[in-house]
């Protein structure tokens, strides 16, 4: 009988590398993840420009709603209905915008196109103070009167009778946003808080907490925002035109509209406004008058930065100067007029929103980093009220209950 030999075991196949197994391959995953990513986010994008009627009159209703829904909440509290309730505010509210829509238009009907002489009066007057000054700055007159003459040949050309002619759509969209808006505007302020409960309803445990807390902190950034940019505006152009009248500058009247209405935009605003006011007293008074308008604006918007808007807004607008200006560049790009107003708002509502549904970041001061650069009196969790806490962690300990549309709400009745 022959021996019997031993076949050693045959070693199993190394198995197959992944192609995300090494740091090129992770870098790559992450780099299609980034890619969809900014693929979904530009849909979106594309998918709001392309309604942006809709977007625009929904935010405005819903940062006006804001506002003004605490008065409601109030009127039921003191036996009020809710629909009563709503029409009176509503009311009113549209009474308060329409008296100021009316005071800006009396403002500067007439007027305005003796503002603007005077403004490119007082421009071309700088330049020539900039050429013939002491220590002289080239200016480039060729360049400049290229550029008014380009103009100029585009105000008689086809593309300037074609956007003539299209002034009648543009009023049309306008008008129907505003109708639209009304309309969305007064939904929101009778069942603003039905629509929220209805969504909420479809979430549950943390979900739903970080959503309602969400929500609670977008109307109030909102509501506060609106309220207090109303009263600076009100404050800045009452003393600023207080301030033209003295000095004896021409126009008075529609340099306080615009210094009212350039309110709405932090920072730019304040610019614009002193700029042009400053620009309508060289050409008109000199340059002395000038440089005293130009101290007046800014020491009113001195008090109002340092003291009034802290006491008004508190801390309501979390945002440093550079992201402010990021989303003022942005909004104006995106939406024009309109986003220039509505983002600096809405910047404020997604940096309180990322606090509640972020945790990664190390608040505090850090023995490497140093001071910690978001101030505790900046952070959500110090603006939640011992309700609203409250509410919130006894969401946390709810479950998704069973049921749904289709079932009955009384148990008793059976499942139809």
């Amino acid at each position: 009988m022959p021996p019997v030999t031993s076949v050693p075991p045959v070693p199993d196949p190394p198995p197959a590398l992944s192609p995300w197994a090494d740091g090129l391959g992770r870098a790559g995953s992450r780099a299609i993840q980034l890619l969809a990513l900014t693929a979904v986010a530009a849909l979106v994008l594309w998918v709001l420009l392309a309604v942006k009627m809709i977007v625009l009159a929904t935010l405005i209703a819903l940062i006006l709603a804001s506002a003004v829904h605490p008065l409601v909440r109030r009127l039921e509290e003191h036996g009020w209905s809710n629909t009563g309730a709503t029409v009176a505010v509503f009311v009113a509210l549209l009474g308060v915008l329409g008296g100021v829509v009316t005071g800006v238009v009396l403002g500067i009907r007439g007027e305005l196109d003796e503002l603007v002489d005077a403004a490119a009066a007082g421009w071309q007057h700088v330049q020539e103070l900039i050429a013939a000054g002491p220590l002289p700055v080239p200016v480039d007159a060729a360049t400049v009167n290229a550029a008014l003459a380009q103009l100029g040949g585009y105000l008689t050309s086809d593309d300037a009778r074609q956007s003539a002619l299209s002034g009648l759509t543009v009023a049309s969209e306008v008008l129907t946003g505003t109708v639209l808006m009304i309309i969305i505007l007064f939904f929101f302020l009778k069942d603003g808080p039905k629509l929220w409960s209805f969504v909420l309803r479809w979430f549950a445990g943390d979900t739903r907490a970080r959503l309602a807390e969400s929500g609670d902190r977008a109307v109030s950034i909102l509501g506060s925002y609106v309220r207090g940019i109303a009263l600076i505006a009100t404050v800045d152009a009452t003393f600023i035109g207080i301030g033209l009248w003295a000095v004896g500058v021409p126009l008075v009247v529609p340099l306080t509209v615009v210094v009212f209405l350039t309110a709405f935009v932090p920072i730019v605003g304040a610019l614009l406004a002193g700029t042009l006011a400053a620009l309508v007293a060289l050409v008109a008074n000199g340059p002395v008058e000038a440089l005293i308008v130009v101290l007046i604006v800014v020491a009113v918007n001195h008090v109002e930065g340092y003291f009034l808007q802290p006491v008004v807004m508190g801390h309501t607008l979390s945002l440093h100067g550079l992201v402010v200006l990021l989303a003022l560049s942005a909004g104006t790009v995106l939406g024009g007029v309109a986003g220039a107003v509505l983002a600096v708002p809405l910047t404020a509502v997604a940096w309180a929103v990322l606090q509640v549904w972020t945790t990664r970041y190390q608040s505090g001061d850090d023995p490497l980093l140093g001071p910690d650069p978001v101030s505790p009196k900046e952070g959500v969790a110090d603006r939640v009220s011992r309700l609203q806490r409250r509410k919130y962690q006894r969401m946390r300990r709810q479950s998704l209950r069973p049921g749904g549309l289709h079932r009955s709400q009384d148990p008793s009745r059976g499942t139809p």
